[in-house]
């Protein structure tokens, strides 16, 4: 009975084993055209060109570049990112942190201020992994590090974040409270500062080049500067990090003075990054494609199969063309979404229903990859149209 179980077991995985591999051959043949829909594309020559484009950037300022997966969250294209190192990244949630931790990267940093709840996860990570970093921007968060010490003589890794004018989350700049938590963690016992940690996110708010240089430009200053009253209270070797999408795309000369930079969506980009001057339509590496199901005269209308479920509510509103921008076709504007269905109209006029029959394709480029990224368990991704394989993002906190 035993070599009849084994025998049945055998050939149930030979079935599956011939199933992937005739799935793998028909995807690598097939057109993203073909493909059932929503569906989320990533243009694997764009991702490996803006990846490329970022880490010669700052090769050429002598600066780490210390990617942020929290765009994609896949093995796949921090590989692209990091050039195969599979080290030296920033993740924003835990969950992230043991996914690429068991894909076999080191020296993360958990960009996301530590709480109580989530010590234990970090101090586990900290005790597995060779460098892993925690976030601190207040008192009692350190504390709750200095109750944890970690075992094999190991200390924590924390960098201090440092609100530059953003207003997210982080000490001010011009706070006396921040040099002293620098200080207090610099002192703490089983505890090391190892870097200052700033998001130019004000960037989100810029119009052009100049006007994200001169966010870069004052963010570096302020983390410089702070750097510097550190070595005045003798508090030296500290690292410094600031990093978005827009800054690191037009960098200033003085960003060569930091240790690291820390982006992240650059590597799809998205119509927001192209209305902030970060990037070029044709940068973009990902679109939702959807399908025409329904046509409806009497509303002056097209219904596709592109709810708010497949592409997010973000950044609606903010585009004359509605929610995305539908590639090739600047006529037409994605006027609202429920959960599943998305409702198209012209801009202006009437719509000449024959341009697109039922079940004709629609591409749409995001207004935010990220939060687009995050509707979808998996990734398309192709090379000129044809499908080259899959992508499975982590998911999770």
């Amino acid at each position: 009975m035993r070599s009849v179980s084994r025998t049945i077991i055998q050939c149930a995985r030979g079935i599956v084993q011939t199933l992937n591999k005739r799935f793998k051959m028909a995807s690598r043949t097939e057109s993203i055209k073909d493909l059932c829909t929503p569906a989320f594309v990533v243009d694997l020559d764009i991702v490996r060109r803006n990846s490329d484009a970022m880490q010669d950037r700052f090769r050429k300022l002598g600066v780490q570049l210390r990617p942020h997966m929290k765009t994609h969250k896949t093995l796949e294209c921090a590989d692209i990112m990091t050039r195969n190192s599979r080290r030296c990244i920033v993740v924003s949630t835990l969950a992230e942190a043991s996914f690429y931790a068991d894909g076999g990267y080191d020296d993360i940093l958990y960009a996301y201020p530590v709480t109580s709840d989530k010590v234990k996860r970090c101090a586990e990570l900290s005790e597995r992994l060779s460098l892993f970093h925690v976030l601190v921007d207040n008192s009692l968060a350190l504390q709750e590090l200095k109750a944890r010490p970690l075992k094999q003589g190991k200390v924590w890794h924390v960098w201090l974040k440092l609100d530059c004018d953003n207003g997210r989350v982080g000490v001010p700049h011009s706070d006396p409270a921040a040099l002293q938590l620098a200080k207090d963690i610099s002192e703490t016992e089983g505890v090391e500062l190892t870097g200052i940690y700033a998001h130019c996110g004000n960037t989100y708010g810029c119009k052009g080049e100049v006007e994200i240089k001169a966010v870069a430009q004052e963010t570096t200053n302020i983390v410089l500067q702070f750097v510097k009253k550190l070595k005045a209270v003798g508090i030296h070797d500290v690292l410094s990090s600031i990093g978005s999408t827009p800054s690191c795309s037009h960098p200033v000369l003085d960003m060569a003075m930091l240790s690291e930079v820390h982006p992240g969506n650059y590597v799809f980009y998205d119509v927001q990054q192209s209305l902030i001057g970060s990037c070029r339509h044709e940068d973009i590496a990902v679109r939702v494609l959807t399908r025409v199901i329904g046509h409806y005269p009497h509303r002056n209308q097209l219904l596709v199969d592109c709810g708010w479920a497949a592409l997010s509510h973000d950044g609606g509103g903010r585009l004359p063309t509605g929610y995305a921008i539908i590639e090739n076709h600047p006529e037409l504007k994605l006027v609202s979404m429920t959960q599943e269905h998305g409702r198209v109209e012209p801009i202006s006029g009437k719509l000449d229903f024959s341009q697109f029959p039922l079940g004709s394709m629609l591409s749409l480029m995001p207004y935010h990859a990220c939060a687009t990224a995050m509707m979808h368990p998996v990734y398309i991704v192709h090379s000129k149209g044809k499908v080259v394989g899959t992508w499975t993002p982590t998911r999770g906190w």
